[in-house]
This record gives structure tokens, sequence and C-alpha cells, in this order.
């Protein structure tokens, strides 16, 4: 067959793409132009450093028709990654990119294997061209995580990771930063997200001689939490958004393009809405994963000593770890005297120091160390000569140490701070009584007695903890609501009885009369009968002193209140005085007697029923209520504030001062703005009862442009004595002549 006007040897795209549709029949203009390829080839192997443009067309072109010629292209993927490793650092950097590109091309259609192609790409890290260096880290990311989409293979990513291991101990600091970046992508993608990668970033990259690597080492410890937040705030954002495209879509015309977009706001705020319902993952941090906590904090604690960083790197060791010695309760006694030293208020970035002191302490660490922080802390911020926010900041540091080391308070040192409850300022006052708070709740025996406020059932339960004392329970705290509950309780009715929890309102009557009723149900003592033949008959203060002896002793049987016969006879006031001393006793015998027998009947109730019943969400939910229930008095229904322990101690914690800040005029005109809404409008206003009459001239003259009345608003003026002469003068003239 002859071909007319044949251009394919020349035209390389239209060839390419004959050849995807019919690579047979175009077989020898294939081999020819591959002919062509490795004469090129020969020519460039004699100067590499120089451009050859014919090269990089021919191996673009054999790279797209590859997998049409299999058995004739074997060596043409090795060819390429020879010549790169032999010449990676000569090579022209469009012809560097061009080759690059083409590996890619092969490696999508599995004509070359992915470590041969990664260990390449890993070499070319070292390459002066940070385009190329962001061009072959997108590509590893993206080809990791395409090769673990479906099903994560092991062999390959352990041979992967041990290869990028070497590479961050490689001379060339550029390409141990792209690869500490590299796995640290890969962790956040869940990808290597194993404790291997995480041991081999504190092992290796926080202790790498680079600073940009360890640097990047210390924030991947630091970051994650930081990211979670902001993905909430874009996701809030985002839905602001959307409710604003579907607000104006209803006001405005309607068109196509606002149709598309709102389906395209629909449909994100599904997804958004479908992302609150999904259930919540957790994940453990970084920090979590690492094998030997103890020995990287005190190698970070070595560094940082015996280094001579920046101030804003210190701030990152420290960071790192108070975070190891709290989540790990690590003993590094000589932390806390270093820290010490800057805690003063002049000091930069003190907020932070504080908050890393407050992250290292933890119950296990002697008190002694972390009174000693207190002390300092107290003597440079808690004192008068300080402004309120000073003081303020100071208070807010201890109360976040005291929650996890409330031992380091001494009672002395305590009670001075309470007494700022009554300064001047807001922001004091909040601080010291948030630490009030704080120890009515660890322990009330510090505070003086006006100061722990009123008792509940939890506070006398409250056992304040040793040193090193660890609290073992042998049943669940609050079953024994279950002992007096319904037995049946509806799902309807536990989240009824969750919610009530939640809002902090419970029904404190009827549940005393529901627990009352079945206490009594079960602890019930038969009464004895009892003969009245030595009191005949009793006087209105003995029945008084009868009821109160029943209020006295809730679990009584009546026996002294419910006679069933009385006597006629009447004795005299000495023998009713020595019944009703004989009576108390007895009541009283009775009622302790009773209370033991209660007790323990209770526990062993509990412990069996942590034993041997499954709880259902009512169950849950009642001993929720039960719990709220003992933190209430029977004046004050509100739920009192419980200060939670937290892995990590958030920053506005400490920076959080109770007054009114500045702010820049765009917040104060939004401010102004907010409080016109729904006020009358501010100016001029038309009181007439019909406003549709006609108006004066003197009101119409307030709508003229000035220069209109500007004759008339000079006004009258005053005409001196000879002009009103000659005014008289002329009026007197007109008159005659009018004769």
């Amino acid at each position: 067959m002859v071909r007319h006007n044949n251009q394919l040897p020349d035209n390389l795209p239209q060839l390419q793409n004959m050849i995807k549709r019919d690579p047979d029949s175009y077989r020898e203009e294939f081999l020819q132009q591959y002919h062509h390829f490795q004469s090129v080839l020969e020519i460039f192997r004699l100067e590499p450093d120089k451009e050859s443009k014919s090269l990089c067309e021919s191996i673009m072109f054999l790279a797209q028709v590859a997998q049409c010629y299999v058995e004739e292209l074997t060596t043409f993927p090795q060819t390429i990654v020879d010549i790169l490793k032999t010449h990676s650092t000569t090579l022209n950097s469009e012809m560097r990119n061009t080759f690059c590109r083409a590996l890619i091309l092969l490696r999508n259609k599995n004509l070359i294997s992915p470590l041969d192609l990664l260990e390449l790409f890993f070499q070319l890290l070292r390459c002066p061209d940070k385009a190329l260096r962001t061009f072959l880290e997108n590509h590893i990311i993206t080809d990791i995580k395409n090769m673990n989409a479906k099903h994560k293979d092991m062999k390959l990513n352990s041979t992967l990771q041990n290869f990028m291991y070497t590479m961050l101990k490689d001379a060339n600091p550029k390409a141990a930063k792209m690869s500490i970046d590299i796995m640290v992508e890969l962790y956040k993608k869940h990808i290597w997200n194993d404790a291997k990668t995480v041991n081999v970033i504190a092992t290796v990259g926080c202790f790498s001689k680079v600073t940009k690597v360890m640097v990047a080492s210390l924030k991947f410890f630091l970051g994650t939490d930081e990211q979670d937040v902001k993905g909430s705030d874009e996701d809030s954002d985002k839905e602001v958004n959307l409710k604003g495209i579907m607000m104006t879509n209803r006001i405005n015309k309607k068109t196509k393009k606002r149709k598309k977009q709102l389906e395209a706001a629909k449909k994100l705020y599904n997804q958004a809405q479908k992302k609150k319902t999904k259930a919540e993952s957790f994940n453990f941090s970084a920090i979590h994963l690492i094998h030997n906590p103890q020995g990287m904090a005190e190698n970070l604690f070595k560094q940082l000593q015996n280094g001579n960083e920046r101030f804003e790197v210190k701030l990152m060791h420290l960071d790192v770890i108070s975070r190891l010695i709290g989540i790990h309760e690590l003993f590094l006694f000589s932390f806390y005297p270093y820290i010490t030293r800057f805690i003063q208020p002049h000091q930069r970035q003190v907020t932070r120091i504080l908050q890393f002191a407050a992250q290292s302490s933890h119950e296990l660490v002697p008190p002694e160390l972390i009174e000693s922080v207190i002390k300092t802390l107290v003597n440079n911020f808690v004192s008068e000569r300080n402004s309120s926010d000073v003081m303020a900041i100071g208070l807010n540091a201890v109360r976040e140490i005291c929650v996890r080391c409330p031992l380091a308070m001494n009672e002395d040192l305590l009670r001075d701070l309470t007494m700022y409850k009554n300064y001047k300022e807001k922001s004091v006052m909040m601080a010291a009584k948030s630490l009030i708070l704080l120890y009515r709740e660890q322990i009330p025996m510090l505070l003086a007695k006006k100061d722990r406020g009123r008792p509940t059932e939890a506070s006398a339960e409250i056992k304040p903890k040793q040193y090193g004392e660890i609290n073992t329970l042998d049943h669940i705290p609050g079953t024994e609501a279950l002992l007096t509950a319904a037995p049946d309780l509806e799902v309807g009715e536990a989240s009824e009885m969750s919610s009530e929890s939640d809002d902090g309102w419970v029904d404190v009557e009827s549940d005393d009369e529901i627990m009352n009723e079945k206490r009594k149900e079960i602890t019930v003592v038969k009464p004895k009968e009892t003969k009245s033949s030595d009191v005949e008959d009793q006087s209105d203060d003995e029945d008084e002193w009868e009821t109160d002896s029943e209020a006295e002793c809730g679990e009584s049987d009546g026996e002294d209140s419910n006679h069933e016969e009385k006597s006629k006879d009447k004795k005299s006031v000495n023998v009713i005085q020595t019944n009703k001393k004989k009576n108390e006793k007895s009541t009283t015998q009775k009622c302790s007697s009773e209370t033991d027998l209660t007790t323990l009947n209770s526990k062993e109730a509990i412990q069996e029923l942590a034993l041997t019943k499954l709880f259902t969400d009512a169950d849950f939910a009642r001993i929720e209520q039960e719990q709220v229930k003992k933190k209430m008095t029977h004046n004050n229904r509100k739920r009192q504030l419980e200060k939670e322990k937290s892995e990590f101690v958030k920053l506005d914690d400490i920076e959080m001062i109770y007054k009114k800040r500045k702010t820049d005029k765009e917040a104060r005109i939004e401010s102004m703005q907010k409080g016109r809404e729904g006020r009358e409008k501010f100016g001029y206003k038309d009181n007439r009862h019909d406003p549709f009459c006609s108006k004066t001239n003197r009101e119409k003259r307030k709508g003229k442009n000035f220069n209109m009345i500007r004759h008339k608003a000079r006004g009258k003026v005053k005409k001196s004595f000879r002009e009103k002469q000659l005014a008289l003068k002329k009026h007197l003239m007109h008159m005659k002549k009018m004769k």
C-alpha cells in the first residue's frame, strides 16, 4: 500500500496516535524511530552536559508507545535510569525533567518496578534543582499512596522505609530535609502511620545535625493538634458560606448559573452534615508511639543545654520534652530548675513557658520539685506590684499546674492565693475563684472552711490521696442507683435522663422520694410490737419528740409513733421523761445498727451487680444522674464545674483574662450595627398625624440647596439712624405726592 503525503516519520504525535490504534501496521515506523533514538543517544553520551531536544522527543515518544512493543523496549527503562544515575548533576535541567516524566509514564504502565524508580528519585533529591525536587516529592507521595490504596504492601513499604531512613542520614541537607518532609506527609495521610516511622523520626530526625531536619522533626511531634483545629475552622467557614449562597439564591433572580451554584452548595452542605454525624475516630498522636520516651526526653534535654540554637528552636525542645514528661509520666528532675529560670514577667514568650511547666507536671513527680516552681511563679507574677493581667496569668498557670499535681500546693500558700477572690480587678478575682473551685474538687481540707462550699455527697466521699497512692475500686461508682431504679427503662427515658443531666437540671425531690421508697423495700426491718401499759397517755411534747426522732432516723420502723393501744391512766411527768430517755436511746441504737446493716448490704449488692450484670444505656443514664445528684445541694441545683485533666495544656487557659479587650475599628462598627438592629432609625422624625399633608415653606426650605436660599439666610439687618431718617423722608415725600 502506497501512502501519499506520508509525514509520519517527522510528525511524532501523529505517529504516536496511529501506533496506539494499530501497533502491528506501524511496526516499521516504530523501529525506525527506535534506531534513531539509539543513534542520538550515542551522540549524547559524548557530550552529556549539552541539551539535545531530539533525544528528549525520542524518549517521550518511546515512553508513550512502550506498552505496544514491550519486547522491543525491554531495556529502555533501564537505559534512562542509567543515564540519570550517571549524569544526574551534569544534565540539563529540562532534559532531566523530561527523563523523569518519561520514567513516570513507564511506571504508570507497570513497565518499571516501583522500588527501582523510588530509589532513583530519592537519589535525585540531591540535585540542585528546587523545581525538580518538588516535582519528585509530589510523585513519591502520590505513588506510595496509590500503592497502598486497596491494601498495604508491607514488604514493599518496609523496603522503602529502610531506604528512606538511610536518606535521613545523607550528607546532603536538601535530600535529608526532603526525606523527612515525605515521611511526615505520608504519616499525615495515614499511609505510614506506624510506630516504625515515628521512632525513626524520633531517633534520627530530632537529633540531626542539620537544623532544618531537626526543626521539621520537632514540628512533627507538635503540629498534629494545630492542624485538627485548622481543619475544624475551615469546615465551619465553609458551612457559613454555603448558607450564604442558599440565602442569596432566594433573593436574587433565578438563573442557570445560580441554580448550578445552589446544587453544588447543597451537595457540599450534605457532605458536611455527614461528616458531623459520622462516628469520631480516635487516633493516637505520634508522641504516644515512641518506644523509649525516657531516653528521648533525656537526650533532647542534653541537646537543649549543649546546643546554641535560636530561641524559637529552644521553645520547640521545651514543648516536646514537656509533652513527653506529661503524657508518659517520666522523671526528669533537672528539667524543673532549668525552666524555673525563665519564669519572669518580662521574659519573651513567657506564657508558652508557663504552658510547658504545666505540661511537665504529673502526680508521680515529687511535690517538692513542683512546689518550687509554683513559689517562683507566685513570687514573680502574683504580686500587687505587677499589673492585673500579669497577676491573672500567674494564677491561671498555678491552677493548670495544680490540676496535674494537686499535692504541690501547701495550705498556707493556697490560703494566701484565695484571698485574691475579693480583689478589685475582675480578672484576678475570677482566676482566684477558679483555683478555689479546683481544690473543692481535689483537696477541700486545704481551703478555709468558708471556701469549701456547701457539703454534698460527692465532697463527703473525697479522700485526698497521698504521694504515689492509687485508688482502686471494686465497683463502678454510681451503680448504687441501679438498686433503687426501675427494672425496665425504655431507651427514650434513658435519653431524656441523659439530656437532663447534660443540661444540669435534675428533679432532686422526686428522685429522693423514689430512693427512700426503694430503700425501705430492700432494707425493711419488721417492727416489734410494744406494750403501752407503762405509759397510759402521751402529751403533745411527746408527740413532737417522736416526730423528731423519726426525722433523724429515715429508716425507722415507726415503733414509737404507731401504738396500737393507748393507756388511759395518767402518770407523772417524771415517768414520762424517763420513758422518753429510754426510747431515745433505743431509737439511736436502732438507727445506727440499721445504717450499718444497710451499708454492708448495699456494698455487697453493688459488687455483685458489677460482676453479674451487663449495663444498658438506661443503666448508664441512671448512673450519670446519680453522680450529678451527689454533686448538688438541696438549695442549689446548678451543676458544679469540674476541671478535667487533659493531655495538653491549652494556651488560652493560661492567657484567659476576664475583661473587655481592645477591639479594632471593624469590630466596633460591627457591634454598633448589631446594637441598631430592631431600633427606630436615628434622625428627624415626622410627628404629623397625616404624613401626606402639605408642608410649610419653612419645612420645605430644610431640603433645598443652600445656594437657593442664601439670600434669605442673611436675615434682617438693623438700620442706622441716618438710614431711618432717609427712609422716613422718602415716605413723607411719597405721601405728599399722593395727595
